[in-house]
């Protein structure tokens, strides 16, 4: 109704442009929302106040001039002017219960929409270092970025999920040489272990497997491994610098096709163990994009030389700079360091410019919120490139914190006291995990409340929304079991939801469709988890007051299954765009 609305107000103001009542570069647009106060119609426009200023007229007047143009419009009881201007209009009772018969038709595609149609969107999230498993932080930015992507495909968007594979840099030559250490271990070759280097569990896992494979291949002396490197941070030295030079150590003494096999080894193992892990939370990409391809295929060197034709790097140090604060960075940035290995940044840059050339119309970057200082530079190379930053949107995710109790689980992917994303879901289950993650806008912190998620109560929002779908499955057995079938979406019986949380149920139905769109544009799941909990509320109320199985009224009874029925239906889609299933029975 709300489209329909919208299209005989733009019929009225076409009329009244052609008759030279308005002028024809109004530059306004006719918009419809919905009222929040009954007693001021179900839905209403502000257009008159927005034409007052180039008609040169009074709102009201343009008012009036608008209703009597409006061409009829079936389910509309009412027109009235209210205030300074506004109009609002007012539903027969046909016309809130239509929404049942939509609902009918559409099914599991309710709610669906063409706005984004012909519309190319990539969606990159998650993009963790493969250096170890997934964490529960890392779990907020694949709910998050996997119901956004959902969303957006439900309107109509061709959505590309895509995960940016760092397998490339320091940290995964980080990796490859904590690898080597708990490999020589197993060899007999024990070395103290590097501050900086990874300890979790996975890393012993694969080092056992390479031990296997490569026998003795690897196996140096404990005294050839660390001659001549600089103290560690235990004995005084820095961290960082001990942990750089045991790579190169590795990288000498194993060559580079040996070394080759522990980075990929490790780099393998670790990819798949993500792919599998978020697979089975429900999170599936269309594309695994690898960083090395980026210097492999020239793609870096290609955009340095780009910006070099733009003037936008210089050199320093014997480095090489990018001229970010030209571009309202808070400094310039390196891309090449002095030893003429790219920059991290030099590869994100060519990635984003890859982006662009692949046809995106809008690209959307979702990262932790630790990121937030990268943005900026970001958008200055993208600019700098002579690209529209604008296409980019860039969504940081609040890390959630795990409580046990009321104690703070510290994580760290290096050391190793972390909790997985697969001990979470096998915690509390995947259901639970996607809910909660997207339940608050992606920005705020979330508390992650352990115990709450796996309560059976009313307190859970995501057991109150599964509970009320497996409530009206329930209903609807228990009405077959006694002959009793819902009315035809479109019969006559369906006059009979005249009540008022009746009349308050069909109106949030009809809201679906709208509230799915808003939700997608705005990249705010969040929007669509309190829906489903307020709908969810308003049927356990509707339930707990209102007999559904008066066999003295079978029409009233067959108006209220089908009523129940279209209810069902909108959490079961709800749910599933969240990622969460819709049981019959709990």
């Amino acid at each position: 109704m709300k489209e329909t609305l919208e299209q005989a107000l733009e019929s009225a103001l076409s009329r009244l442009v052609r008759d030279g009542i308005l002028p024809a570069d109004h530059g306004v647009e006719a918009r419809v929302t919905r009222t929040r106060e009954r007693e001021h119609g179900d839905f209403a426009a502000n257009l008159a106040m927005q034409l007052a200023r180039p008609a040169r007229r009074k709102p009201r007047e343009i008012a009036e001039l608008l209703t009597s143009a409006l061409p009829p419009v079936s389910g509309l009881a009412g027109v009235e002017i209210a205030g300074p201007g506004f109009i609002n209009f007012r539903l027969d009772d046909s016309a809130r219960v239509r929404v049942l018969q939509t609902i009918a038709e559409a099914g599991a595609d309710y709610g669906r929409s063409g706005i984004g149609r012909g519309q190319k969107v990539q969606v990159e999230f998650v993009s963790a270092n493969p250096t170890g498993p997934l964490h529960v932080g890392h779990g907020r930015g694949a709910a998050y970025g996997a119901t956004v992507a959902d969303l957006l495909a439900f309107c109509g968007f061709e959505v590309t999920r895509e995960y940016y594979v760092n397998d490339a840099g320091r940290q995964m030559n980080i990796l490859a040489a904590s690898v080597w250490l708990r490999y020589l271990e197993r060899r007999g070759v024990n070395i103290p272990f590097p501050a900086n280097g990874y300890r979790g569990e996975y890393v012993h896992g694969i080092a056992d497997d390479l031990a296997v494979l490569l026998g003795d291949a690897g196996v140096h002396p404990a005294g050839r491994v660390l001659e001549g490197l600089p103290p560690d941070e235990p004995d005084g030295g820095d961290k960082e610098a001990y942990i750089d030079a045991l790579v190169e150590r590795a990288r000498e003494l194993l060559g580079p096709t040996l070394y080759r096999q522990f980075f990929d080894h490790g780099l393998n193992a670790i990819l798949d163990d993500i792919r599998d892990d978020l697979a089975a939370f429900g999170v599936h990409y269309q594309s695994w994009f690898s960083e090395r391809s980026l210097a492999d295929s020239g793609a870096i060197e290609a955009a340095i030389e780009r910006l070099h034709e733009r003037a936008a790097l210089y050199e320093k140090d014997g480095a090489l700079w990018f001229r970010s604060t030209d571009y309202g960075d808070d400094k310039d940035r390196v891309v090449r360091r002095e030893n003429g290995e790219y920059t991290y940044f030099a590869s994100d840059i060519a990635y984003h410019r890859q982006k662009f050339e692949r046809g995106y119309d809008r690209m959307i970057n979702v990262w932790g919120a630790d990121h937030h200082g990268y943005v900026a530079r970001v958008r200055a190379a993208l600019q700098a490139l002579g690209l529209d930053d604008t296409r980019l949107d860039v969504l940081l995710v609040q890390f959630a914190i795990l409580y046990r109790g009321s104690e703070r689980v510290q994580m760290s992917t290096r050391s190793g006291s972390f909790v997985s994303l697969r001990e979470l879901r096998e915690d509390v289950g995947s259901d639970a995990a996607r809910f909660f993650y997207v339940q608050r806008r992606c920005d705020q912190h979330l508390d992650f409340d352990l115990e709450l998620a796996k309560s059976q109560s009313n307190d859970n929002p995501m057991y109150y929304i599964q509970y009320a779908h497996a409530r009206i499955a329930s209903v609807q057995r228990t009405a077959a079991e006694r002959g009793a079938t819902a009315a035809a979406a479109n019969g006559p019986e369906i006059a009979r939801l005249t009540l008022p949380p009746e009349t308050d149920l069909l109106v949030q139905l009809d809201r679906f469709p709208e509230l799915v769109a808003g939700a997608a544009l705005a990249r705010e799941p969040h929007q669509l988890a309190q829906y489903l909990r307020d709908l969810a509320a308003g049927f356990h109320a509707y339930y707990n007051a209102v007999p559904f199985m008066n066999a003295e009224d079978a029409e009233l009874v067959a108006a209220r299954l089908a009523l129940v029925g279209g209810i069902r239906q909108v959490l079961a889609n709800g749910l599933g765009l969240l990622g969460v299933s819709a049981p019959e029975t709990m």
